[in-house]
């Protein structure tokens, strides 16, 4: 059945023509836009510019002047700390239309959207709370005596920062943070369907006082981002998407001997031992194997399960996922939205044919929602195996996979056979088994009975889930370039 759903919003920008360029919102010179449609509907609702070439030039441009010259070089890691925290008095000022926009641009559930601002302003504030690094001061003898090193970090230079769709706000935040508490410039790239919402932040940088060129915009499809990877005045790319587009940047950015940080794809795995309490896996399944429709990198849409729980497994989150509610994004009990865009409703509904083909059992769901708007029900796969299309590869969706295991050896195994390396949680009575469980798994994050996003830890996938990390004082080190600076000493 078809959900019901509301009017598309009144909203502060809709159909524009400009980007951000030194301090200002600038006509672009290109003719060509790129449409932006409510996913719940379909219907077009707002446009962007697709940015010419004459465009990045102006962008990285001003990013590479305000790097060398004016009020930015000559800034303190103290001043720059200040700049964040009000940043994100500015984002929280926004919350209401950063909310409303979001949803309108990608669909995801206001639930979901509302908390986006607070995040992005914690993200914002904590990298403050990091200054004291920077600052630091790194004196290291040499080993022999007589001498002593002292070692610099400077930033990096103008960089370019490439977001996703599915949660632009936070994933180019992580992302803003660092870049400008190590005394960075910008070019932000958000992706083209979930453009206006970075809108919003470039405001609040400009409301901060961020002095002009430090913090710029370009919007548009991949050759823009290509351009802007290859631009011969980027110092440093920062992207976060699919691994097929991140190893073209990779293979850029290697090609050139340009630093680049890549957070990609993943098939994370949660790990059922046999002693897991699954009223609580039900109570936390959702956010950790179905957040925001399906469509979060790290979410671990492969449930092993034990041979001899694998029906109650199976009934457990079978139950919790057709109880969830799937509707109307801007109605706050929704758990379920729609996907994205047309392109991921076909994609999706591609790995559903492909799992019925092979062999899997729908026990919820299975099925695309006829329109209009782009909703997927959501999904539960049994009789899964190992080797099936939709064990092996990312679907950003909301479906998720149980397969069965003999063992806890066998089933590490699984967990460990894929190319990716992202994500992954252990649900389990004993967290003493839980955590050595984890160490086992070939992945950048695992998390015990739940799994999060903190601030202060490095977040990173291995293999083909990435290079680099964000958050932390390892996600700012990204963001400096180290310098060894030589002396006397006695």
């Amino acid at each position: 059945m078809t959900p019901s759903i509301t009017p598309a919003r009144t909203l502060p920008w809709t159909h524009e023509t400009d980007y951000f360029v030194d301090g200002t919102w600038r006509t672009s010179t290109s003719s060509r836009t790129i449409g932006l449609h409510f996913p719940a509907t379909g219907e077009r609702w707002g446009s962007v510019p697709d940015c010419s070439a004459e465009d990045v030039d102006a962008a990285m441009s001003a990013a590479d002047r305000a790097f060398r010259t004016g009020p930015w070089p000559a800034t303190s890691v103290a001043e720059r700390a200040a700049l964040l925290e009000r940043i994100a008095d500015e984002v929280e000022a926004r919350a209401a239309d950063l909310s409303t926009t979001n949803t309108m641009e990608n669909g995801s559930p206001v639930a979901e959207t509302a908390g986006a601002a607070a995040n992005a302003a914690g993200i914002l504030r904590h990298v403050a709370s990091l200054a004291w690094w920077l600052d630091d001061d790194d004196v290291r003898p040499f080993p022999a005596g007589g001498a002593e090193s002292v070692v610099r970090k400077d930033p990096v230079g103008p960089c370019v920062l490439i977001a996703p769709w599915n949660f632009p706000i936070n994933l180019m935040v992580i992302k803003l943070a660092p870049a400008l508490l190590a005394g960075c410039t910008v070019v932000l790239k958000p992706a083209p369907g979930t453009s206006l919402s970075i809108r919003f932040i470039v405001e609040a940088c400009r409301a901060a006082g961020v002095p002009d060129g430090v913090v710029n915009m370009v919007t548009g499809d991949g050759e823009v981002g290509d351009r802007l990877v290859r631009h011969p005045l980027a110092a440093k790319v920062a992207f976060t998407g699919s691994t097929p587009v991140g190893r073209r940047i990779g293979a850029a950015c290697g090609e050139l001997l340009r630093p680049v940080t890549l957070e990609l794809g993943g098939k994370s795995s949660a790990l059922v031992l046999p002693d897991a309490d699954l009223d609580l896996m039900s109570q936390r399944l959702v956010r950790t194997c179905m957040r925001n429709t399906g469509q979060t990198c790290y979410i671990a849409t492969r449930i092993l399960a034990p041979s001899q729980r694998y029906d109650e497994v199976v009934d457990t989150v079978t139950r919790t996922v057709a109880a969830a509610p799937q509707g109307d994004p801007f109605d706050e009990a929704t758990v379920f939205g729609p996907v994205a865009s047309e392109a991921q409703f076909r994609s999706v509904g591609e790995f559903l044919d492909s799992a019925h083909a092979e062999g899997a059992r729908a026990t919820t769901g299975g099925a695309r929602v006829d329109g209009p708007g782009w909703f997927i029900q959501p999904t539960v796969f049994a009789d899964v195996t190992p080797d099936m299309r939709i064990a092996r590869e990312e679907v950003f969706g909301p479906v998720v996979s149980i397969l069965r295991y003999e063992t806890v050896d066998e089933a590490v195994g699984i967990v460990n056979n894929t190319e990716f390396g992202l994500g992954g949680v252990v649900f389990t009575a004993d967290e003493t088994a839980g955590l050595a469980t984890a160490e086992r798994m070939d992945t950048g994050s695992v998390g015990i009975n739940f799994f999060g996003s903190n601030h202060n830890a490095p977040f990173g996938g291995r293999h083909d889930s990435g290079l680099g990390v964000e958050y932390g004082i390892e996600g700012l080190s990204q963001y400096v370039a180290y310098k060894s600076i030589h002396r006397r000493v006695g």
